[in-house]
């Protein structure tokens, strides 16, 4: 029997696309701290994926697993939206495109 092996945190209706297939996914639930862990890998990969090729369904990719890390944190999508917000008020967003070269020191 041949295998490939993942070892990484997919989709919940991936093992059912891999039955469909013809083929015997092997999955288990993760706990708490190795579910964040593989979450926040999967945000790397996420954004690296967008990076490479600047696709929509990879930024939605990327904006599902920070919503699970949101909920994880116990965060809701109200109170993030309020941090950003703070945020912007008091830092700027990043619309205008500044791009800061350096700070001139007074001697």
């Amino acid at each position: 029997m041949k295998e490939r092996v993942y070892n990484k945190l997919v989709r919940d209706n991936i093992p059912e696309i891999i039955r469909q297939q013809g083929e015997t996914p092997v999955t288990r639930a993760l706990e708490d701290r190795e579910f964040l862990d593989c979450l926040e890998k999967k945000l790397r990969e996420e954004v690296e994926e967008f990076l490479a090729e600047k696709n929509l369904d990879e930024l939605g990719d990327i904006l599902e697993v920070l919503e699970t890390i949101a909920y994880l944190q116990g965060w809701t999508e109200g109170q993030i939206r309020r941090a950003k917000e703070e945020k912007a008020q008091r830092n700027g967003a990043f619309r205008k495109r500044v791009f800061l070269e350096k700070v001139l020191e007074e001697e």
